[in-house]
C-alpha cells in the first residue's frame, strides 16, 4: 500500500527536466498531469508562453535555480553541468508519490524510503551514454582542450545518472527499444507503456501531392539535416521541413531549391501537410516516435530509419519502408 498523507490523501509531485516546447515528452507529461491534476510540477526551467501552458493544467511551477542564471531561456542547455546539482535542489520530501518524466536529469531527483518513486524514461541520456560519439562530432567537439572538457563532463554525467537509478522504485520504458537501453545502462527492468498518440485528430486522405514531408524539433539526433542533404542531392522531389530548433541556420544553408522550410506551424497546418504528403520521412533513431504514428493515422506512408521505436511502430511494406543507409534513394 502506498503511503497516505495525514489528510488521507496521496500527495503526488510530478517531475519533469524542462518545460520550453510541447513535443513528445510534453504529450507524456500532459497525460500524468491528467491523471494526477491536483499534483505539483516541478522542472529545471520553464519558459512557456503564457498562451502554451494548457497542456500543464496552466499550473505554476516550482522550477530550479536554472531559471534565474544568464541567458537561461535560449542556453539552458549550456548549463548541464549544472543540472544534476540543480535537480537535487528541488525539495519533493512532503510528496507520498513523486512521478518523474526524464530524458535527462529529472529521475535524480532525491526520494526517501518512504516515498515511491516512479520514473517514467524517454531515454538513458543519449549524450551521455551510446550517442556521445555522435553528439562530439556534431558539436565539433572530437580534438583539443574543449573536447577533453566535453568528455569530463560527460564522464561525471555518467557516474551520477547511474547512481541516481538506485533512487527509483519502478521505472517505466516508452517503448521496447528504451526498455533494453535502460536494461544496459541501470541494469533494470522497465515496464514499456507506450507515449499517448492522438489518432482520432487525424483522418485518412488518400489524396497525395507531389511532396515529402519531415516535422521536427531541430535538434542533432533528429537527423534533419541528412534528409535535406538527401533531398537537396535530388532536386526532382520536393521536401517540406516543419519545425524549429537550434540546428535551423544549419540546415537552411544545406537546403537545396526544392527544399523549403516552414520553421513552426500550428497543429492545423502540420495536419494538414502530413495529410497531403506523398510520405513522411523520419531519420531519427527515436526513443518511440509519436509522429510517424500520427503520419500513418492519416494513411501517409512512412520512410523511417530501420532502429530504434520506428521498428515498433511501422510495418514494413504496409504501412512504411526501412532505410539504413543515407544513400538509399527515395521513391
Amino acid at each position: 500500500m502506498w503511503k497516505r498523507s495525514k489528510e488521507g490523501l496521496m500527495k503526488v509531485a510530478v517531475v519533469c527536466d524542462w518545460l520550453v516546447v510541447y513535443a513528445g515528452a510534453e504529450r507524456v507529461l500532459e497525460q500524468i498531469l491528467k491523471l494526477y491534476p491536483e499534483a505539483d510540477l516541478f522542472c529545471l526551467v520553464d519558459f512557456l508562453p503564457n498562451d502554451r501552458r494548457d497542456f500543464i493544467l496552466n499550473k505554476k511551477t516550482n522550477p530550479s535555480f536554472i531559471q534565474n542564471l544568464p541567458f537561461a531561456k535560449t542556453k539552458y542547455r549550456s548549463y548541464l553541468p549544472f543540472m544534476p546539482i540543480a535537480i537535487e535542489q528541488l525539495d519533493v520530501s512532503a510528496y507520498d508519490l513523486v512521478i518523474s518524466s526524464s530524458h535527462a536529469v529529472a529521475k535524480g531527483i532525491l526520494t526517501g524510503p518512504n516515498q515511491i518513486h516512479i520514473s517514467y524514461v524517454h531515454s538513458p541520456m543519449r549524450y551521455a551514454w551510446d550517442l556521445q560519439h555522435q553528439y562530439l562530432k556534431q558539436a565539433g567537439l572530437q580534438r583539443g582542450l574543449k573536447s577533453w572538457l566535453a568528455r569530463a563532463i560527460l564522464h561525471y554525467m555518467r557516474m551520477w545518472d547511474y547512481r541516481t537509478a538506485n533512487g527509483v522504485d519502478h521505472f517505466i520504458a516508452n517503448s521496447r527499444f528504451i526498455a533494453k537501453r535502460v536494461k544496459k545502462v541501470y541494469g533494470r527492468e522497465a515496464t514499456v507503456i507506450y507515449p499517448p498518440v492522438d489518432v482520432s485528430a487525424y483522418t485518412l486522405c488518400e489524396q497525395k501531392e507531389d511532396f515529402y514531408l519531415t516535422a521536427s524539433r531541430l535538434v542533432p539526433y533528429k537527423r534533419v539535416d541528412l534528409i535535406v542533404e538527401a533531398f537537396t542531392a535530388m532536386p526532382e522531389k520536393r521536401l517540406v521541413v516543419i519545425g524549429d530548433g537550434p540546428e535551423f541556420g544549419k540546415i537552411k544553408k544545406k537546403a537545396g531549391s526544392n527544399v523549403t522550410l516552414l520553421g513552426y506551424q500550428p497543429f492545423e497546418v502540420l495536419r494538414d501537410k502530413m495529410q497531403k504528403a506523398k510520405a513522411f520521412v523520419f531519420a531519427a533513431e527515436e526513443d518511440f516516435g509519436i509522429i510517424p504514428v500520427e503520419a500513418q493515422a492519416c494513411g501517409t506512408p512512412v520512410i523511417a530509419y530501420g532502429r530504434g521505436g520506428a521498428l515498433e511502430t511501422v510495418i514494413p511494406g504496409r504501412t512504411g519502408v526501412f532505410f539504413i543507409s543515407k544513400r538509399t534513394p527515395l521513391s
